[in-house]
């Protein structure tokens, strides 16, 4: 079962406050009363049927208010559940969408946008693969969890843009998001792809980490290093906006691109064009195919009616119980 607007259940906090309130009262006098004290000897009469059920008044109230909160949260479970068997390949890509990616030294645009049109190319060959999008700056987020549904890449790979995470490079991150994905999967048909133009400078774990948990598990990291061989004939504009010559990967950053991928057992690239990155992704190919059964959820079933006719049958018993057995004087 899940929530579609979970939100609504920060809700609940009203109700379990007044409960908290009345039980925390329920012993203490009132604050003003009037003493009769010729009537003391009545102390120890038995209760009558009234006030041995008072509490039933605020009960049905307060689970009223529950049930109708609880179904603003919009419970769902699933309704139409595939299971599809498939000889595929496990892919899952890391994309770097920090602030130096938007060099102009890959024309034509910069290297994110390159790199995201011939990523669409890509999904668009892997016909029958699974696939999935970790895209990470200065955070890692799920952008697409491993699917066979290419359409909805392409609409992933759409809204994927520079800005969308605070800036910084957590390569170690957004490799065990990655690794997170693929675990329970047959190593053997399963791959990562680590698109970067940078070194790792934020995050945890550290890129070595994700690289010996890879190793673990058996799952291979193909690693490439986005960055034109020479950059003198970039664009001025670019220079002039952002005050700096574009980013490019040092020896230093690609011998750690290449101890991830050697650890993992897969290989680090140069992509310097469009098209040696589009050659580059072709390299996954051999991987071997493995059987896979996925679980695929194509709708949900709203359970909130279940919920919403009982709080108002709660909600209306209370209401007469005030208005006729439970009535008070103010």
């Amino acid at each position: 079962m899940r929530f579609a607007d979970p939100v609504f259940l920060l809700l609940l906090l009203a109700p379990l406050g007044r409960a908290w309130w009345l039980w925390r009262r329920r012993r203490r006098p009132p604050a003003a009363r009037i003493g009769f004290p010729g009537i003391s000897f009545l102390a120890g009469a038995p209760v009558g049927r009234r006030v041995r059920w008072q509490w039933l008044s605020p009960a049905l109230r307060l689970g009223g208010l529950t049930l109708m909160i609880v179904a603003l949260a919009r419970p769902q479970v699933p309704h139409e559940v595939r299971q599809i068997n498939s000889k595929a390949r496990n892919i899952m890509v890391a994309l770097d969408i920090s602030s130096s990616m938007k060099a102009g030294d890959f024309k034509p645009g910069n290297r994110l946008m390159v790199a995201r049109q011939v990523l669409a190319d890509f999904v668009t060959q892997r016909d029958g693969d699974l696939l999935g999008l970790v895209i990470f700056a200065g955070r890692a987020f799920l952008q697409a969890p491993l699917t066979p549904d290419a359409d909805l890449l392409h609409r992933m790979l759409k809204r994927i843009d520079i800005g969308m995470l605070p800036d910084g490079t957590a390569i170690g991150t957004a490799l065990s998001m990655c690794l997170n994905q693929l675990k329970d999967l047959p190593p053997k048909a399963s791959v990562i792809v680590l698109i970067t133009d940078g070194a790792n400078n934020t995050g945890q774990p550290t890129p070595f980490v994700a690289a010996e948990a890879a190793r673990a598990i058996g799952v291979r990291i193909h690693t490439i290093g986005v960055s034109a061989a020479d950059t003198s004939g970039i664009d001025k504009r670019f220079i002039w906006r952002e005050g700096r010559t574009p980013d490019r990967l040092t020896s230093t950053d690609e011998m750690v691109l290449k101890r991830i991928a050697s650890r993992s057992g897969g290989e680090y690239f140069r992509a310097t064009d469009p098209e040696a990155l589009k050659k580059i992704l072709t390299k996954i190919d051999p991987i071997e195919r493995r059987e896979v059964r996925i679980s695929e959820t194509r709708d949900y079933r709203e359970l909130y009616s279940f919920l919403l006719i009982p709080a108002l049958l709660l909600l209306l018993a209370d209401a007469l119980l005030g208005a006729a057995r439970f009535h008070s004087l103010p």
